[in-house]
C-alpha cells in the first residue's frame, strides 16, 4: 500500500505549520476521507532532528556547507525512521519543509550552488513528493512577529530571491507544484491548499479506500507545533 506525500514549501512566516494543522484536521475527518495523516517537518521530525535543529537554527554560527551537510544528514535519518515507513502503510504525510528548503536556502542563499540538491536527492534516495505546495507572499518586515532564529537573521536580506527561488522550482515541474498566494485570510489560503491536495489525490488515485485507517484514524507522528507558527 503506497501513501501520499504532500509537502508545504515558502520563505519564512508565511504560514506553513498553520496550513499543515488544518489540511490534516481536514484529512482525519470522516467527511475528507478518514486517512491516517503524519505531520512533521525538518529539521525536527525526529529526536536526532530535534537536536540538529537546535544546533542549527538556535546555536552558534554554522559553516555553510556544514550546515548543507547537518540539514541532509537529518534528512536521511528522517526519511528513513518516519517518512517512508509512514508512506508504505498507507498515510498522508505533511511536511513542513524538504529539499527544496535546502535547494533554496543553502544552494541559493548560501551560494553553495547545485551540489546541494545532489546531496538532498541521495541522502533522500530520490524520495519525490507526490506533491509540493508553495505558500506565496510579497516579503515584508511585519510578516514575522517573533524573534528570528540564525537561519532567518543571516537569509532575511536575501528574501526576494528566496521568494523567487521557490517560484522557479515550482515552474520548473508544474504538474507536481501548486502556488497559492498566502497573503489573503488564513481560511481562503486553505480552502486552495485543500483543492491542491484533493486535485493531486485524485490525479494519483488515492481515495478513502485507500487510507490504512479509515473515519478518524490519526497519527501526528508527535510533533508539536511549535507555538510562535512557521519554523
Amino acid at each position: 500500500m503506497t501513501g501520499f506525500f504532500v509537502v508545504v514549501e515558502g520563505g519564512d512566516g508565511v504560514g506553513k505549520t498553520t496550513q499543515i494543522d488544518l489540511l490534516a484536521g481536514l484529512l482525519r475527518a470522516p467527511a475528507g476521507g478518514g486517512f491516517e495523516v503524519v505531520t512533521t517537518r525538518e529539521p525536527g521530525g525526529t529526536p536526532l532532528g530535534q537536536e540538529l535543529r537546535q544546533a542549527v537554527m538556535h546555536g552558534d554560527h554554522v559553516a555553510p556547507r556544514a550546515e548543507a551537510l547537518l540539514y541532509a544528514a537529518d534528512r536521511a535519518h528522517h526519511i528513513h525512521t518516519k517518512v517512508r515507513p509512514a508512506l508504505e502503510r498507507g498515510a498522508v504525510v505533511l511536511q513542513d519543509r524538504y529539499v527544496d528548503s535546502s535547494i533554496v536556502y543553502q544552494g541559493g542563499a548560501r551560494g553553495l550552488g547545485e551540489e546541494v540538491e545532489r546531496i538532498s536527492r541521495w541522502a533522500t534516495e530520490g524520495l519525490l513528493p507526490d506533491l509540493t505546495i508553495v505558500l506565496d507572499m510579497e516579503p515584508g518586515p511585519g510578516r514575522l512577529d517573533r524573534e528570528l532564529d540564525r537561519v532567518e537573521r543571516e537569509t532575511a536580506e536575501y528574501a526576494a530571491l528566496i521568494r523567487q527561488a521557490f517560484l522557479d522550482l515550482a515552474a520548473r515541474e508544474p504538474e507536481r507544484y501548486a502556488v497559492i498566494d498566502a497573503a489573503r485570510s488564513v481560511e481562503e489560503v486553505a480552502e486552495d491548499v485543500a483543492k491542491a491536495t484533493a486535485d493531486a489525490m485524485a490525479r494519483a488515485g488515492v481515495g478513502p479506500a485507500d487510507a490504512r485507517t479509515a473515519h478518524g484514524g490519526s497519527a501526528s507522528g508527535g510533533l508539536e507545533t511549535e507555538p510562535w507558527g512557521t519554523p
